[in-house]
């Protein structure tokens, strides 16, 4: 079972560090970038979420009736905190997906690569702490389908412990020797369609959350629009 702590402290930070904030949220935006123009148009595309159950052995094992349920409640989440962006936002239809699936490949595989090198432990040294990323032309297609100039993209990996992995973890545990468990790991990022630069992006990586049940899937979802660049 994933744990919901630590959110108190976050709250305290909040309040006695503003400036630290601040910083943060210039870590999620691209250089000179600052926010939307009023009444621009956002396309989302499908969210890319899979959920796997973590057996005994630690080998994680797809549960697509759970992966289901999380693409779901995760869809209704942000469906109910589009209003709040300040954007105009539509759906990418399947039919559309199915078609620019090697687009929506290649956004994931450079996604990874920012969540690695922008916020992970191996920064490039020509990135200088920016966020400097761009796709060039490669995702023009999607804005001449859709119209819109902007594309939001959500990908969603997380695991669970099986009772057997409980059991061995506890186990473990008696014996002095620590053994993994289930992890979340997402990221959301926007990009303009025109350009291909990416203008803003945030990772979540953690032990806790649990994309099954509406009211937690519904944080992941608050976690991964946090610093998301209101149009004013």
């Amino acid at each position: 079972m994933r744990t919901m702590r630590g959110y108190g402290a976050a709250a305290l930070i909040a309040v006695l560090c503003p400036a630290a904030l601040a910083a943060d949220a210039s870590k999620n935006l691209a250089p000179d970038f600052t926010g939307l123009p009023e009444h621009s148009k956002i396309v989302v595309a499908p969210l890319d979420v899979e959920l796997f159950e973590i057996s005994t052995g630690g080998i994680p094992e797809p549960r697509a009736d759970w992966t289901d349920s999380a693409r779901k409640l995760m869809r209704g989440e942000l469906e109910q905190r589009r209003t709040g962006l300040g954007v105009e936002t539509v759906e990418l239809d399947e039919a559309s997906a199915d078609e620019l699936g090697e687009l929506l490949n290649l956004h994931a595989a450079i996604a990874q690569s920012i969540a690695i090198h922008h916020f992970g432990a191996v920064p490039l040294p020509t990135k200088n702490g920016r966020l400097d990323w761009s796709f060039g032309d490669a995702l023009k297609p999607l804005e001449e389908r859709t119209g819109a100039r902007y594309g939001l993209f959500i990908w969603v990996r997380d695991g669970y412990s099986s009772a057997g992995r409980y059991a061995a973890i506890v186990v473990a545990a008696i014996l002095g020797v620590g053994l993994p468990h289930g992890q979340q790991s997402a990221y959301a990022s926007l990009v303009d369609l025109d350009s291909g630069r990416v203008l803003w992006f945030n990772r979540v990586l953690r032990g806790r959350g649990d994309l099954r049940e509406a009211r937690t899937a519904g944080e992941t979802v608050d976690e991964l629009l946090r610093n998301f660049p209101v149009a004013r």
